[in-house]
């Protein structure tokens, strides 16, 4: 959208200049309207299905490191939690794993994240590495949900 040059003081104002301001007031209101397509539907295990303004919804990144020290046995398992602020409700969370270290052992290739307790405010998973060895996974996590 351009901007509307400011007129000069004593300018009188002519047809031209009106006419930019309500062209310029229509795009406005055109690129706010309330279509579907601006809004994000969150469904919330407390709340049911919440709609708000994609501009209005909240989007947390977050990372946290887990490893696994098992050399004995399989089924190693390693906990993580990351803290967050300013849900009302319990938001959406994924959790993505990713290796960090390409020279670790198959430890860190074959693993399984699941999700314990989200709440508003923090979300908590345990990462299952189910082949023994050493390894360490980041854990990409992604959490959308309605403001407070």
């Amino acid at each position: 959208m351009s901007k509307i040059p400011l007129p000069e003081r004593g300018q009188p104002l002519d047809l031209s200049y009106i006419y930019q301001v309500a062209n310029a007031v229509n795009d406005i209101a055109t690129q706010l309207s309330p279509t579907t397509g601006r809004y994000t539907s969150i469904d919330t295990a407390s709340a049911g299905n919440q709609s708000v303004r994609t501009s209005d919804a909240r989007i947390v990144g977050g990372y946290v490191t887990v490893t696994n020290n098992s050399t004995t046995s399989p089924d190693g398992e390693g906990t993580f939690s990351y803290n967050f602020s300013d849900f009302k409700y319990a938001p959406v969370v994924t959790a993505t794993p990713l290796l960090i270290d390409e020279s670790s052992t198959e430890s860190g290739k074959d693993i399984s994240v699941i999700l314990t307790k989200v709440t508003n405010n923090r979300v908590e998973g345990v990462v299952k590495f189910n082949t023994i060895g050493v390894a360490s996974v980041g854990i990409n996590l992604l959490m959308v949900g309605i403001p407070v």
